[in-house]
């Protein structure tokens, strides 16, 4: 059962918004998207439309990352204005502030090409005043914009299993349902337009915390000359075991970072937006700033390689 939760009320899916999608989503078959962003996280949801039986343009930086959609029936757009062309609506996974305004609005953006009244979806992770300003702009052209951040590993993804934060006039939201149910299991919807990109930097805020404490306490443990099986076992299973704890720490113990999902700089990203809205909103937030600091580090130390390598720069004895 898919879920509609908005603010304190949850929907069950029975009669529901996305209940009454599934039907549209039928008739919708053939109506075209376009993805843009075909990174870790997108090329999995570029993946879903075309299962779901939907007419999908992509575009990517690179085009080798689109093949094998352009073999499963995926049109490869020369640019993200040709990619926009038809399109009922067009949904963007792309890194930050930058690539998100050069994606829509820059030289061959989409919001050149699309037809009135066309939704324009950001999945990407952005800042709060990104999506407020994005928002501004793309109504100001007839479009409606919404801030569609997603939770999720790049196998839920593929699967159609990600929790959605949305952001959207309720209305707005109805109509973008059809867009949104191949990709999800969980919409959470929290308000206007840019609520759901401040949930998105709470989390991902938070989990900067937990993985930077996480790394100091491993290398404490080790350093210390603990059992670093029974630690493992310990933190997965003790009151500190989050998700994000549970899964890095058993890599940060073996350092085995291979399949990386999430990056030093992305996280730093993250932290870096989260903890601005934060100081716009509150006199100090001590800790997030130390959770971005640490990032700032690993960034400098390993910025492609995955968020956990930090273990790498406190593991170090004295």
């Amino acid at each position: 059962m898919r879920r509609l939760i908005c603010g304190r009320k949850r929907v069950k899916q029975t009669k529901s918004v996305f209940e009454r999608s599934r039907v549209k989503t039928k008739s919708l078959i053939m109506t075209k998207v376009a993805f843009i962003g075909l990174g870790n996280m997108g090329h999995g949801m570029a993946g879903r439309y075309l299962e779901a039986g939907f007419d999908v343009a992509v575009w990517n930086r690179s085009r080798a990352k689109a093949e094998d959609l352009i073999a499963r029936g995926a049109r490869w757009a020369s640019t993200p204005a040709d990619a926009a062309d038809g399109a009922d609506a067009v949904v963007t996974m792309v890194a930050d502030d930058g690539a998100s305004r050069s994606v829509w609005l820059g030289k061959d953006g989409a919001a050149s090409n699309m037809k009135p009244g066309s939704l324009a979806i950001e999945c990407s992770t952005v800042s709060h005043q990104h999506a407020l300003d994005m928002a501004r702009e793309l109504r100001g052209r007839g479009l409606v914009y919404i801030d569609c951040p997603v939770t999720g590993l790049p196998e839920a993804a593929a699967a159609g299993k990600l929790t959605l934060l949305v952001g959207a006039d309720a209305a707005d939201l109805e109509r973008a349902a059809p867009y949104l149910l191949p990709l999800s299991t969980t919409v959470r919807h929290f308000g206007a337009v840019g609520s759901g990109t401040v949930f998105k930097l709470i989390n991902n805020l938070i989990g900067a915390v937990q993985i930077a404490s996480l790394a100091e306490g491993v290398a404490i443990a080790e350093q210390a000359g603990l059992d670093m099986k029974l630690v493992g076992e310990a933190l997965a299973t003790g009151a500190v075991a989050s998700p994000q704890v549970i899964r890095h720490s058993k890599r940060m113990i073996a350092r085995d970072f291979s399949g990386a999902s999430f990056t030093s700089a992305l996280r730093h990203k993250d932290a870096a937006y989260a903890v601005a809205l934060a100081e716009s909103l509150l006199p100090g937030v001590p800790v997030s700033r130390a959770a971005l600091a640490a990032y700032e580090k690993a960034k400098a130390h390993a910025p492609d390689e995955d968020e956990g390598s930090m273990i790498a720069i406190v593991s170090q004895p004295k």
